[in-house]
């Protein structure tokens, strides 16, 4: 990344994370993929904000960049990710992996990111291991982990991950991440592949470990149904960009991008008198590597005039108080959302 500018705010006043001007372009048989176009937001000490859009919309990146879990081959990345203090990009190995510590990602699949081999309490404990944390305060905080999960460690020491279903893999793979006392998870589908009733419940359970741990969340999902039952704000992505961000009250009641509205139309309702229009033409998510020029979503939306395919819309702010990147916004209430 380029050279850091200058920052008038005092640490005290500065949000806990910013990212400002992120962009990530992946190059892949000489042609260049831009997967984050230009993205700045926050997040705040204890506060959740929602990452939400379809698959390709950046998301995943984003969480990954904010970590530096990118691989370095291939990949160009520019703008500045601010933790307190330190600027993540600039930051050696040594003190990234000490950034760890108050940094943690969960993993959508968390068999994928376990070895098979591996003791439970040992997969719990590999932070702590690598932080060189001694060998008495690492049992504590494992067991304290687990039991934060619901987890009496006792009981399933010496078990292996495929000796638990799919939402205990999840919620293992929560204490390892709670094991080294973060201050910011990133949650990157964290529960896209569990069945409705063991979502509720690992969402509860964040939810509850946010609250007693002070933790700040980064809460990636598909789903605006889902993200709104955690995020206390939502930021909409679409091919790589920002084009709506707001509290969720504002987003989900009054929602003033048309590609905000179309993923509101889509979740599932008892009462479909309660159904958004759908706001969209049904076709597919344009080229990664041959963008449109103007407003990406333009050959979606049924609002786009001439000025969509001429101007690149900037952030704008709404009445309701979110801020929306469109030329012709939606400013007034939607009907009954059905989430």
């Amino acid at each position: 990344m380029s050279s850091e500018p200058a920052l008038a705010a005092t640490a005290s006043e500065r949000a806990l994370l910013e990212v400002t001007g992120l962009s990530v372009g992946f190059t892949r048989a000489g042609k260049v993929m831009k997967a984050v176009d230009d993205i700045s937001f926050s997040v705040n000490a204890g506060e959740t904000l929602g990452l939400v859009g379809e698959s390709g919309s950046g998301k995943t990146t984003i969480g990954r960049a904010l970590l530096r879990l990118l691989p370095s081959a291939n990949t160009t990345s520019t703008g500045f990710i601010r933790y307190q203090d330190h600027e993540i990009s600039a930051l050696s190995p040594t003190d990234m992996r000490r950034m760890r510590r108050r940094l943690q990602m969960i993993f959508q699949d968390p068999l994928s990111s376990f070895n098979p081999r591996r003791k439970i309490e040992d997969i719990v404990a590999e932070g702590l291991v690598i932080q060189g944390q001694p060998r008495a305060e690492r049992d504590a905080r494992v067991k304290a982990a687990l039991a934060d999960v619901g987890f009496d460690l006792a009981a399933i020491t010496g078990r292996r991950p495929h000796q638990f279903s799919g939402g205990q893999c999840q919620r293992i793979a929560i204490a390892r991440a709670l094991a080294v006392q973060p201050e910011l998870i990133v949650c990157d589908e964290p529960v896209a592949s569990l069945d409705v009733s063991v979502q509720a419940q690992v969402i509860n359970l964040l939810q509850d470990i946010r609250e007693t741990r002070h933790l700040a969340l980064i809460f990636i999902s598909h789903d605006l149904a889902v993200v709104k039952n955690v995020s206390d704000r939502v930021a909409v992505l679409y091919m790589g960009r920002i084009v709506e961000i707001g509290a969720g009250p504002a987003i989900y009641g009054r929602p003033a991008h048309p590609y905000t509205r179309t993923l509101l139309e889509a979740v599932p309702v008892v009462d479909a008198s309660h159904k958004l229009r759908p706001d969209t033409q049904r076709t597919a998510m344009p080229s990664r590597t041959r963008p449109p020029s103007g407003c990406a979503f333009r050959g979606r939306c049924p609002r786009a005039s001439q000025i969509c395919t001429d101007v690149v819309p900037q952030l704008i702010t709404m009445s309701a108080g979110q801020q929306v990147a469109c030329h012709h916004p939606h400013d007034e209430p939607a009907p009954g959302m059905g989430v």
